[in-house]
């Protein structure tokens, strides 16, 4: 995997800390969450979530 495709730094957006593109989460945030125990598949809940809801909301306002 080419992390460069993935990983940008911005001087403006969090400091110049290197953030996963086009979003404010850190490198650091992820390892962080992961060193406290969220697992892989727990990442995964969360953007399964973001998704559904997203689509509801799309049907919602529809």
């Amino acid at each position: 995997m080419n992390y460069k495709e993935r990983i940008t730094i911005e001087p403006g957006k969090r400091g110049g800390k290197p953030c996963i593109r086009g979003l404010r989460i850190t490198v650091y945030d992820v390892l962080d969450y992961l060193a406290s125990g969220m697992t892989p598949e727990d990442i995964q809940a969360c953007l399964a979530y973001a998704a559904d809801r997203e689509h509801h909301q799309l049907a919602v306002n529809a």
